[in-house]
């Protein structure tokens, strides 16, 4: 074989090696590159509508982080929904949700409730809650520093008389309600804002958020005595929601959403609280006043008919007529004494008189 046909044969040799390590490589596992194309979801081609951004119960106070606007398909679009450039949001914040919105969904104007307008405050008040109006004057109310919203404590003064001894009346107040959500002044469910300044205005009435047995109790202390309210402050709120979670009365269940606790939260510091009052008598405040009212003696009969006394505060002589005992006071002086003795010797000659 001469050298010309000798280097075309390991010439062909070559390329056959090459072609083969070629075939392999590519079928060995090479893959082809891969062209990620990025999937871009299609917007609605339509105005924004305003949407709530979480779930809104009935009662839930708009907020700005509560609603928002978004996107809407033009041909789903209805004539109540809130529409962008038609109706300013801020406008909207501290209405209150009548009926139940879910996250997403977008808000219908017949769905909220402006301040003044009907069913505000039924929409404003929480579940098994009342509203009861109570009148108050300057010296009872703070002098106008009560807004819709705050929380107050409600004292019941009150004069109970001491006929029984003839001394003075027994003055006494009670702070008979603790941490009292105030629903309106007057007529108003907000505060007036002028100039960016809140206006501080005489108020005649307010109207308190209470449980139905609350209501009743605030009915009879009207009759008792004056109804005063006591500004509370928002760090009070604070340490009694502690308390109340301390205690184990406020439970929030594991696992909770934080809009679930936020809820629960809000709820137990709105709750009015009942018992454990304090009290202050004359006594408190003067040395010369009275503190108390000494109970009736045990096993006597108080005196009754007109003019008799409700109650005992001092030494007393026990009259028996027949199975009948009474407590007759003595600490009005000697005359008081005498007529006492006199009542006592008389029932004992009635006694012995009729045992002849």
């Amino acid at each position: 074989m001469d050298k010309k046909k000798l280097m075309l044969l390991m010439g062909a040799m070559v390329v056959a090696v090459g072609t083969a390590l070629a075939a392999r490589s590519m079928l060995g596992g090479s893959t082809a590159p891969v062209v990620n194309a990025a999937m871009v979801a299609p917007q609605p081609q339509g105005p924004k509508v305003l949407v709530a951004q979480r779930a809104l119960p009935v009662g839930t106070i708009i907020t700005p982080d509560a609603v928002t606007f978004q996107p809407w398909p033009k041909d789903m679009v209805q004539d109540a929904y809130f529409l962008d450039g038609e109706v300013d949001k801020n406008k909207l914040i501290g209405t209150v949700v009548r009926f139940q919105i879910t996250a997403g969904q977008p808000l219908t104007q017949g769905a909220l409730v402006a301040p003044g307008d009907r069913g505000f405050l039924a929409a404003a008040l929480g579940p098994g809650m009342r509203a009861i109006s109570i009148p108050v004057s300057d010296m009872t109310g703070v002098s106008g520093f009560i807004f819709p919203g705050d929380h107050v404590d409600l004292m019941l003064t009150q004069t109970v008389n001491n006929a029984a001894t003839s001394g003075d009346p027994l003055k006494a107040t009670e702070t008979i309600l603790r941490n009292v959500r105030i629903l309106a002044t007057d007529q108003s469910t907000e505060s007036e804002t002028v100039n960016g300044k809140t206006v501080v205005k005489k108020n005649n009435n307010v109207t308190l958020e209470v449980t139905p047995r609350i209501a009743e109790k605030i009915q009879v202390a009207q009759t008792l005595g004056t109804l005063s309210l006591a500004l509370r402050s928002i760090a009070d709120n604070q340490s009694e929601l502690e308390k109340a979670i301390a205690s184990g009365s406020v439970k929030v269940p594991e696992g909770a959403s934080k809009q679930t606790e936020d809820k629960l939260l809000a709820q137990a510091l709105n709750k009015p609280i009942e018992g454990n009052t304090t009290f202050a008598t004359g006594g408190d405040v003067s040395r010369f006043a009275r503190r108390g009212i000494s109970p009736a003696p045990s096993g006597v009969r108080p005196p009754s008919g007109a003019g008799a006394p409700a109650f005992y505060a001092g030494p007393t002589i026990r009259v028996v007529r027949g199975s009948d005992v009474t407590a007759v006071p003595v600490n009005g002086g000697m005359s008081r004494m005498a007529g006492a003795v006199g009542q006592a010797g008389n029932a004992m000659g009635a006694i012995y008189g009729g045992s002849n």
